[in-house]
């Protein structure tokens, strides 16, 4: 059986493991969980914690996308290595991998489930909870990314899958300032990279479903 990925195109999580299997041109089925999808019941009785995305190689389910991405290391790997060899470098990327999930892409998930909620009073406290919780993060990125190509340096990582959709999002929920130019180049470069490129452009016709208003842009 080869890979399958369930999951959904406008999802940051699902993003961030299409770029991986993107990276390395990995073979896969997408499996896509939308109403009335044929394969949402087979999602839900391998991961009935209602989560995606979810790997499936075989006999073995795999959540979690930084697991899953690294499992793709292990398994199906390919000529771009997104884990370093080195512990200590390895190490670094791990912490950047969490970094922009928890610090960059939770903010902007409060946010939006404010405006899903629809109710005006959550919607206000999670555009104020994501724009302080992110302009904290912004500065620190900012300062972190100073003469690098990518996050953790000049290889493309785990960081990097990431960082592109976790950034994407976030600078349509609380914009990166412009003086923060460092940060605004790398969402740039992120953007021109033909496996997020390629992410972005097949969740293109969802766009309509962000509860803040994506923006024309990107």
């Amino acid at each position: 059986m080869s890979l399958a990925l369930y999951g959904h195109p406008f999802s940051s999580y699902t993003q961030k493991v299409l770029i991986a299997l993107y990276e390395n041109a990995t073979p896969f089925e997408f499996r896509v969980i939308g109403p009335d999808s044929p394969h949402a019941a087979d999602w839900l009785r391998r991961w009935p914690l209602r989560k995606f995305p979810l790997l499936v190689d075989g006999a073995r389910d795999v959540a979690e996308t930084s697991i899953i991405i690294e499992y793709l290391q292990l398994t199906h790997p390919g000529p771009v290595r997104l884990l370093p060899a080195d512990p200590m470098a390895a190490l670094d990327v791990r912490f950047l991998d969490r970094f922009f999930d928890l610090h960059v892409m939770t903010p902007v998930q409060r946010a939006v489930d404010g405006a899903l909620s629809g109710d005006a009073a959550r919607r206000a406290e999670g555009e104020i909870y994501a724009a302080q919780k992110l302009d904290l993060a912004y500065a620190w990125l900012d300062a972190q990314l100073a003469r690098r190509t990518w996050a953790a340096g000049e290889d493309f990582t785990l960081a990097d899958c990431a960082a592109a959709p976790s950034l994407f999002y976030a600078d349509w929920t609380h914009r990166i300032p412009v003086e923060l130019a460092t940060l605004r180049a790398y969402r740039e470069r992120l953007l021109t990279r033909p496996s997020f490129a390629r992410a972005v452009e097949e969740a293109r016709p969802y766009r309509p479903l962000f509860p803040l208003g994506a923006p024309e842009r990107d």
